[in-house]
């Protein structure tokens, strides 16, 4: 598979993601939506899965951040030519804005490692996925799930946390990528926003738990593998 995958800020760590695919046999390329111009996007033919990972930027700040309005047009076209997508916090915002969903403030910030449990809906992908997991979150904002979507996940602070739209798009607000190295420069750089609230741990608590990673970037492998097999047999039944 040719898989393409957007990066929002200069130090995300995309090992989990290079080490898959280069496990798997397929090609990656970074590419970064704020450098791009209109006719430097790959074309659709060009790829076969998009992975659009998280950026400290909300999906409503097209004004501060012009390049978003091609970026979401890019991700709607890539949708309707029915290549798989993966959207990962921003990602995940993105696709239920596109998909015709609303995304807002959620009423609760969500830093550090919080617990996720599945809902009652299915999906190919998502079903290696524990009961309840524990993931990595850094989000303010959250999104309304759009019409004809599955809703797969939940949390304690944060109701909407995966949804499935069709077979081949899906949407995670948590993040089963990030690496120690990624967490310890999100601490340094933006370790502001670590004020006292109920779902905002402390630094030394998000950092004892950095060796969930390794789990985290196991689950997220049997996710894009899912993914790549549902493609694939679509691929197969078109040619």
């Amino acid at each position: 598979m040719n898989i393409i995958a957007f990066k929002h800020f200069d130090f995300d760590d995309e090992y989990a993601l290079k080490a898959w695919a280069a496990q798997r046999g397929h090609t990656l390329r970074m590419l970064t939506p704020s450098h791009l111009t209109e006719y430097e996007y790959p074309s659709s033919a060009s790829f076969d899965m998009l992975v659009i990972l998280g950026g400290p930027m909300s999906v409503y700040e097209g004004e501060q951040y012009p390049w978003l309005a091609m970026e979401k047009r890019f991700v709607r076209e890539t949708i309707d030519a029915g290549k798989a997508v993966l959207g990962i916090c921003l990602g995940a915002q993105m696709l239920s804005e596109v998909l015709g969903g609303k995304v807002s403030r959620n009423a609760q910030k969500e830093i550090g490692w919080h617990a996720v449990s599945r809902t009652e809906e299915q999906h190919p992908s998502f079903s290696h996925m524990p009961q309840t997991f524990t993931s990595f979150q850094w989000h303010g904002d959250t999104f309304t799930l759009p019409a004809g979507a599955r809703r797969l996940a939940y949390s304690e602070a944060c109701g909407e946390q995966a949804f499935a739209y069709g077979d081949l798009a899906l949407a995670l607000q948590f993040h089963l990528e990030t690496t120690p190295a990624c967490i310890a420069t999100m601490l340094d750089v933006w370790h502001s926003e670590l004020i006292d609230a109920p779902y905002i741990q402390t630094a030394e608590a998000i950092l004892e738990q950095s060796g969930r990673s390794e789990v985290s970037h196991a689950m997220l492998a049997g996710i894009l593998d899912g993914m790549a097999d549902i493609y694939e047999s679509k691929r197969q039944l078109r040619i």
